[in-house]
């Protein structure tokens, strides 16, 4: 695909180029807790009609196509219910946030207070963790995600901020910035609190998408385990994917008696990853069995088709003020799009910015939108990055903006 050039629409102070594209061939084409058993990535599919939508029950439910953000199916997706241990999914991601940005590390050690030991030990899902014991921010975070250990949440919530109350303010400011509007959390481990901590399919959808994108790697190191061993206790992980849906990897079940049988899961095969939630069961063999047909669903009557690659060149945007005059913007993520199987895909790409962008630029800054546009799903607005940071310019720089402004060759590369 070549890159896209586009003289800017002076009165609106806006870029925008449209480009129609048919079938587009694509540019990307005791010391701790031990996970056992690998990835839960095995497993035997079985055979799916591609034109048979399975029997969903799930009084919410949501499935997405990661990369193109199409919403497959979606019930009440945005009413609000009791997550149980879903919770955790939020309680995992503050901690990898705060270890990306250094300020926490996986070999920092949280000790079990004897108050916390008298609330919470062997209270619903446990690590079994001792009074006064010493335990690893990484073991704590295998016993939340992978046996969904209540002890766990409260050590490591208590760990960070000081007290619950601390932490899960830390949580509802991650939900706000990730535009989770029909999400509050009240604790970290998603026990019954009367309504108090609630979310939406279509927000645990957004917060398993940043979880999985924003940090792949500890995505892969925690999630995904069959099952852990900590202390010579071993216990087994109950998503009702692995070891029956080829590609599961994550993410999270739930259940108390006041939440019903809720379930995110994610699954990727041949680098498509799709992730759904089903909140509300009254029954587990209902979400086990209803979450397999859904996931098998998805890949069968659903086609993706990479439209740009991750880190694709995609435009470049004037800069003014800046030591260099232009600044290539770039694809932070791989994009597709999804359609019926066997369809040909048809859509338009528009890109927008304000036009001149101001140095100074970092490089990944989010500065433009690439606009997808395609029959029968909504509008996708995707950001697109900085390639490079510009820095502010000098004197030199000043001039050379205003003889290209006057000679309206602004940007050129």
């Amino acid at each position: 695909m070549p890159r896209l050039h586009f003289d800017p629409e002076k009165s609106r102070h806006l870029a925008c180029l449209a480009l129609c594209l048919v079938a587009m061939p694509t540019l990307a084409h005791a010391r701790g807790v031990h996970a056992r058993g690998g990835h839960a990535r095995g497993g035997h599919a079985p055979p799916v009609d591609p034109a048979v939508m399975p029997e969903i029950t799930a009084p919410t439910a949501y499935l997405v196509d990661v990369a193109s953000g199409r919403v497959l199916f979606a019930r009440d997706a945005h009413r609000r219910f009791v997550p149980a241990s879903l919770t955790k999914i939020m309680t995992s991601y503050v901690a990898f946030e705060l270890i990306a940005a250094g300020k926490l590390k996986l070999d920092q050690r949280f000790t079990m207070r004897p108050e916390t030991f008298r609330q919470w030990h062997r209270v619903g899902s446990t690590m079994f963790l001792g009074n006064n014991s010493s335990t690893t921010v990484a073991d704590l975070l295998e016993g939340i995600v992978t046996v969904s250990a209540n002890d766990a949440c409260v050590v490591l919530a208590e760990g960070i901020a000081g007290s619950v109350p601390g932490f899960t303010a830390m949580m509802n400011a991650e939900a706000r910035a990730l535009g989770l509007h029909d999400t509050h959390y009240n604790t970290p481990n998603g026990w019954m609190d009367q309504g108090q901590t609630y979310v939406s399919a279509a927000d645990l959808a957004t917060l398993a998408t940043a979880l999985i994108t924003r940090h792949p790697d500890l995505y892969h190191r925690f999630y995904g385990h069959e099952r852990a061993e900590f202390n010579g206790i071993a216990q087994a992980n109950h998503n009702p994917l692995y070891g029956h849906t080829p590609g599961a990897d994550g993410v999270k079940t739930g259940f108390t008696g006041e939440a019903g049988y809720g379930f995110v899961g994610s699954v990727e095969r041949g680098g498509r990853r799709v992730i759904f939630v089903l909140g509300g069961y009254g029954r587990p063999n209902d979400r086990a069995q209803q979450s397999r047909r859904l996931a098998e669903w998805a890949f069968a009557a659903w086609d993706s088709h990479p439209i740009i690659a991750m880190g694709a060149p995609v435009a470049t945007a004037p800069v003014q003020g800046g030591a260099a005059s232009s600044v290539d913007l770039v694809t932070p993520q791989g994009y597709a799009i999804t359609v019926p199987h066997g369809t040909v895909p048809r859509y338009t790409l528009a890109i927008r910015y304000k036009s001149p962008l101001t140095a100074p630029i970092a490089r990944g800054d989010a500065v433009a939108t690439l606009i997808v546009r395609a029959p029968g799903q909504p509008i996708e607005r995707l950001p697109l990055v900085a390639a490079r940071a510009v820095a502010q310019g000098g004197m030199t720089d000043r001039l050379r903006d205003g003889l290209a402004a006057i000679t309206g060759k602004r940007g050129t590369p």
